[in-house]
């Protein structure tokens, strides 16, 4: 009941339910006090909705945007209280005592100030929001970009000046208490009074040096820079705020090239979400921002996503582009035919090329360039059990996807059989569940069967804790959670001062990294991870979720792995261990097989999770693995070859683009020269021009 109620008023616990089921239920509350009339029960009343209204705005609830569109916001609900309260004082006969006319003088003056103050907050984040923002560029010596406006003036301040009335509504309450108009006056002063510095205090920062520079500036400043760095390839990505991983998974490999990198960004809400980097990155929202920026030196632009707004840096001619997607599969996105309007298009594998060949969407095979994985360098790979420890099992299933076919993820139908057959494997082993984070958003059958794979993990962990053939090492987990606290104690320190709080201007100015602290979280990033698989016992079942450990560090401690029709089996496959993807669609191993290449060396599972014996007994005994082999074969033909490294065949297929792009240039000079040229002759010798032959036009020769 609790749970369908928090879907329907679409909050996010039962806490917020609560409270808004009390400001619901506060402003009939509120009527009933000004009409029987009573002050107490009005004042009572008043309360709960002020608070009520405040931690809905603090958690940022849903509910509080859905009532601005059903003419219900912010602003009408203050306005309504206060109206409520005028009733009272009439109720009251009060309509002729001064505190009546001054409580009505009051609210009109009050939102009087509302105009200008919400017009200087609304042109004060206008002036300050940047045409492009960015990091890892230095502007700051070349335009002058001034401090924000302190944080506690534009923060939320819609809600903090309209709360600005709470004096003077608890003033004309108190003077109707006791019937003198006095106090109320003070309270109706102190609102007015404050409303109006408020006002004031914003003034400011819309006139003189406190006004960032015009897009006009901002813009050659940053082709000034771009003229002294000079990049060479570009990284361009354009998604929304839930598509950055599809960015942040290249970061490491652009920090890697042998070229100049930049990163371009279409959107904010990316920037905003986008992992620490070393490389330059600029934000460019306006397409005809991003058309007009210097773009000169740039040889090679890598597309790491099909979307609408790749068509302003595709109609760049001196550019080279280039498709490298954000994973690998046999998914429809893999061989989406918006890929031919790249020059080259770059796969993992084989495999990669075969797709496009098959799917038949327009890709010629010339333009398809092997590269393999960079991303799956931290992957290790198997070398067996250690001795002395039991495996580890990873079921990592996807979600459900957009259309909630049942096919996309095991979770639905096979997950809880697959838990429930490796809890209770003997040689027992341990499981670690690692869902999608987007498992449940769709499908309300998906988030339930998460919810019960999730308390079966639990349950087993509970009774294998108390179980005698398991003893913890506490004193080697104790060391490490105090290693883990100190650590974390360390990164949110570093966190702390990374400036998050600043506005977009700010971070602009001041986006310069600060290499030997990136360079410290990384390292504490690394001891963190090690941390936290010694802090509790090798045996404990255990759910991952959220963005630590990350998904290539439960490869690493892992000994096979569960999953689904994803990037994350093509990724896997790179750690040599034994797998298992599940055939949630029922269309039979075969057919399963036929369709998707990544699964060919994996043991297939039916929805019963029956054939899970095969993949427990290939980790159990390596030498007797029947699908060994085939994994080794499988790995280079998804993955491309180990020597060179992917990194290697990278960096060598953009210097090879950034050549082809480059002698195109040329091309293009050399005959727009010799076109110069041969207009220059032409008009040299009037009436006569000269053909491609050397022949003359009108004039013969004998």
């Amino acid at each position: 009941m609790i749970s369908t109620a928090i879907r329907v008023a679409r909050v996010g616990s039962a806490a917020e339910l609560a409270a808004a089921v009390l400001m619901m239920l506060g402003f009939p509350c509120l009527m009933l006090a000004a009409l029987v009339p009573s002050v107490p029960a009005f004042a009572a009343a008043a309360a709960v909705t002020y608070l009520a209204d405040h931690y809905l705005h603090r958690k940022g609830s849903y509910l509080i945007n859905r009532l601005g569109k059903v003419r219900a916001g912010l602003s009408i609900r203050f306005l309504i209280r206060q109206l409520l309260l005028v009733l009272l004082l009439a109720r009251l006969s009060l309509a002729d005592n001064l505190i009546y006319y001054g409580a009505i003088a009051c609210f009109i003056a009050f939102y009087g100030l509302q105009a200008p103050h919400g017009a200087l907050v609304q042109l004060i984040r206008n002036r300050r929001r940047m045409p492009v923002a960015t990091r890892n560029v230095d502007l700051k010596s070349r335009i002058r970009i001034p401090d924000a406006p302190p944080r506690k003036l534009l923060h939320r301040s819609a809600e903090k000046m309209l709360h600005l009335d709470l004096a003077a509504v608890a003033g004309i309450l108190l003077a109707a208490q006791v019937k003198s108009a006095l106090v109320g006056f003070v309270g109706i002063g102190i609102t007015v009074a404050v409303a109006t510095l408020y006002v004031l205090a914003l003034v400011p920062y819309v006139r003189g040096r406190r006004i960032p520079p015009n897009a006009e500036k901002v813009l050659a400043a940053v082709d000034d820079w771009l003229a002294e760095y000079q990049p060479e390839t570009v990284l361009y990505f354009s998604g929304s705020k839930d598509s950055a991983y599809q960015v942040n998974m290249w970061l490491d490999t652009m920090e890697k090239l042998d070229s100049k990198p930049l990163i371009i960004l279409r959107e904010r809400a990316i920037l905003n979400n986008l992992a620490p980097t070393t490389v330059p990155v600029i934000c460019v929202p306006g397409g005809v921002h991003l058309m007009n920026l210097d773009l000169s030196t740039v040889r090679v632009a890598l597309y790491a996503a099909n979307v609408g707004k790749n068509i302003h840096m595709l109609r760049v001619p001196t550019i080279k582009h280039v498709f490298i997607g954000h994973g690998d599969s046999d998914k429809l996105a893999s061989v989406n035919p918006y890929s031919k309007v790249y020059d080259e298009v770059w796969t993992a594998g084989r495999a990669g090329r075969d797709r496009y060949a098959i799917a038949d969407v327009g890709v010629r095979d010339e333009d398809i360039v092997e590269v393999g994985r960079p991303q799956l360098a931290p992957i290790q790979t198997w070398q067996g059990v250690p001795d002395g420890r039991i495996p580890t099992v990873l079921y990592a299933p996807t979600w459900e996807g957009w259309d909630g076919n049942p096919g996309n993820t095991s979770v639905v139908l096979a997950g809880e059989n697959i838990v429930q057959r490796l809890v209770q494997a003997d040689p027992p082993v341990r499981v670690l569940y690692k869902p999608h984070p987007f498992t449940g958003n769709v499908s309300k059958e998906a988030k339930a069967a998460h919810q019960r794979i999730t308390a079966l993990v639990q349950k087993a962990a509970a009774a294998r804790a108390i179980d005698t053939r398991f003893t913890p090492d506490t004193a080697a987990q104790a060391q490490a959670k105090t290693e883990l606290a100190r650590i974390e104690a360390r990164l949110a320190e570093l966190s702390g001062s990374g400036g998050s709080g600043r506005d977009e201007a700010e971070a602009t100015r001041d986006g310069l990294v600060d290499v030997a602290r990136h360079e410290e979280v990384a390292r504490l990033r690394a001891e963190w991870n090690d941390a936290y698989w010694r802090s509790f016992p090798a045996w404990e079942h255990r759910v991952i979720t959220g963005a630590q450990p990350r998904l290539y560090d439960c490869f690493n401690v892992s000994d096979a792995m569960v999953s689904d029709i994803s990037s994350v089996v093509s990724d896997f496959i790179a750690s040599g261990k034994p797998y298992a993807v599940t055939d949630s669609a029922a269309v039979g191993v075969e057919e399963f097989k036929r369709n998707n290449t990544a699964v060919r060396a994996a043991v297939i599972l039916s929805n019963s999770a029956e054939e899970l014996g095969e993949l427990l007994s290939a980790v159990r005994d390596p030498a007797a693995d029947p699908l060994a082999e085939d994994r080794k074969e499988l790995k280079q033909y998804l993955l491309g070859p180990d020597e060179p490294t992917s990194l290697v065949q990278f960096n060598t297929a953009v210097a090879n683009l950034a050549l082809k792009a480059e002698t195109r240039n040329v091309g293009q000079e050399s005959r727009a020269a010799a076109a110069g040229a041969e207009a220059e002759l032409a008009n040299a010798v009037p009436g006569q021009r000269v053909s491609a032959a050397g022949d003359t036009d009108g004039v013969g020769t004998g």
